[in-house]
């Protein structure tokens, strides 16, 4: 990968980030402000709230009544996300120390805070933290995938795939034997004390 590549790709982290920021930032001069760690949202905000609010008898009945044979089945799978969270604490616990990598916070992946939401009843907001659990797990295991291959093996694949995490398009190129002991060496030391909102560091060419 040359330098006008690495470059752009380092444009594009930083643009998505200021763009989140700014997002951000706007709905909550709006809606919302954060006060010692508590959402308070504006006055009018927290009436149109209670206006849309529906109970949970009259939510069972109207909202997709077919959706309560699944519960049984969605809230199934707490059981391995419990597991994998687990799994992954121990995990960075005890190998990232040794790889020399630095540990990816979970509190940044996983966020609570749907319950404040008035228009949601009880069951709307049980639901909505366990996704916001799920996925945020998810993603969380994901970065920490990402990291243990950036160590490992960072290699593309020889053919297109979806779903590759960020650190992907810094890997070395499929079948790019030069100087590989090298570059992997970089891509490893680059991983030691890494930034969550920088791009991952690329083996120099």
């Amino acid at each position: 990968m040359d330098s006008h590549i690495r470059e752009l790709l380092k444009k594009i982290v930083a643009l998505q980030d200021d763009l989140a920021t700014a997002l951000h930032e706007r709905e909550s001069q709006v809606l919302f402000s954060v006060e010692g760690g508590r959402i308070q949202f504006r006055a009018w905000v927290g009436d149109a709230h209670r206006r849309v609010r529906r109970n949970v008898l009259r939510w069972l009945t109207t909202d997709r009544p077919l959706n309560l044979i699944t519960g049984p089945v969605i809230y199934a799978m707490a059981i391995p996300l419990a597991m994998l969270d687990i799994s992954l604490a121990m995990y960075q616990a005890i190998c990232f120390p040794i790889y020399g990598m630095s540990k990816v916070h979970r509190a940044d992946y996983i966020a609570f805070d749907r319950h404040h939401l008035g228009y949601l009843n009880f069951m709307e907001r049980f639901h909505c933290e366990y996704c916001a659990y799920a996925n945020g797990l998810i993603a969380y295991a994901t970065e920490i995938a990402a990291r243990t291959e950036q160590y490992f093996c960072p290699i593309k694949h020889a053919r297109n795939i979806l779903g590759v995490h960020r650190h992907y398009a810094h890997f070395l190129e499929y079948g790019e034997s030069a100087d590989f002991h090298k570059k992997l060496e970089e891509l490893r030391v680059a991983l030691a004390g890494k930034n969550e909102r920088q791009p991952p560091a690329r083996a120099s060419e």
